[in-house]
């Protein structure tokens, strides 16, 4: 069984900063690419950042030089570094994953729980 773990969300005014972390866990072989996404009410889920094994990184347009995505491949954990946060930041954050668990296995992709993160005064 593989979990992903979310935690770092809450409430924050605009202008603050939040940091995302997320571990995996379980029976895992390796992980490649990990990311963070984002889900507001009555939206779609949308990429925000993801993050190759060997640290090459992509964002959406909206938070290059804001939001800074990271990890520890030793603790198979991501981070979501978020500044100057606006109010319409504010969704629910989900980390993913795509790994092995096993050698012979194909990728797959797994998905944590999401965590919520609120912009407001």
């Amino acid at each position: 069984q593989v979990q992903l773990v979310e935690s770092g969300g809450g409430l924050v005014q605009p202008g603050g900063s939040l940091r995302l972390s997320c571990a995996a866990s379980g029976s895992i072989f390796s992980i490649n690419a990990m990311g963070w996404y984002r889900q507001a009410p009555g939206n779609q889920r949308d990429v925000v950042a993801t993050i190759s094994r060997s640290g090459v990184t992509t964002y959406r347009d909206s938070v290059p030089g804001r939001f800074t995505i990271s990890r520890d491949n030793a603790k198979n954990t991501v981070y979501l570094q978020m500044n100057s946060l606006k109010p319409e930041d504010t969704a629910v954050y989900y980390c993913s994953a795509d790994l092995r668990r096993y050698s012979s296995d194909p990728l797959q992709t797994y998905w944590g729980q999401g965590t919520q993160g609120t912009v407001s005064s």
